[in-house]
């Protein structure tokens, strides 16, 4: 005769707590090469980011000028310009040329960025939501502002999400991390 062992019913939550933790850790990878290299490359502007424009010698085009949803400014006498993806040194370029079709001989312009899109932070931290990004900022700083640590936060990594190419890509940073305009960090719960 054969005797089936029979779990008890607390081992078997256990058991289902266990694998669901573990299943949860396995779910995001290590961030990929491109996570830092893009921390590397200059500033590429996107929905959110406000300007300030400067064209020498001609106040009435010397403005603020927000990247809209589409991905444009839209700037007086040559009206929708291209700004997603594109460098401050790559927009003011594009900028001056339209301007030299027929409205100024040479223009100068300058672009500065005014206001960065923000950086949300979610999960296991006091104060969860959307922040001001300012140029250097960590995974901890962010999560610094954002309330810092619940008691059940994971202290030691982070899952960051960010837009690298047009591709939106998740992966787990060391807390010490750069993090970018634009970026989603997020505070995951330690199992112990």
């Amino acid at each position: 005769m054969t005797f089936a062992r029979r779990k008890s019913p607390m081992s078997l939550v256990l058991t289902a707590c266990v694998m669901a933790g573990l299943a949860g850790c396995a779910s995001t990878q290590p961030a990929p090469k491109s996570f830092s290299q893009a921390s590397l490359q200059p500033y590429r502007l996107d929905s959110g980011d406000r300007l300030r424009v400067a064209v020498f010698e001609q106040p009435s085009l010397s403005n603020t000028y927000t990247v809209d949803q589409a991905g444009y400014i839209s700037f007086p006498l040559i009206g929708q310009v291209p700004a997603r993806g594109q460098t401050l040194a790559s927009l003011e370029g594009a900028i001056a040329t339209q301007l030299k079709k027929g409205y100024l001989r040479d223009p100068d312009v300058t672009i500065e960025v005014d206001r960065y899109r923000p950086v949300f932070v979610m999960g296991e931290v006091g104060r969860p939501g959307q922040y001001s990004y300012v140029p250097g900022m960590t995974a901890q700083n962010a999560v610094a502002i954002a309330g810092g640590f619940t008691a059940r936060g994971n202290r030691r990594d982070i899952d960051v999400t960010r837009r690298i190419n047009g591709t939106v890509i998740t992966g787990r940073t060391p807390i010490a991390s750069p993090i970018l305009a634009g970026d989603t960090v997020y505070v995951r719960e330690r199992l112990f």
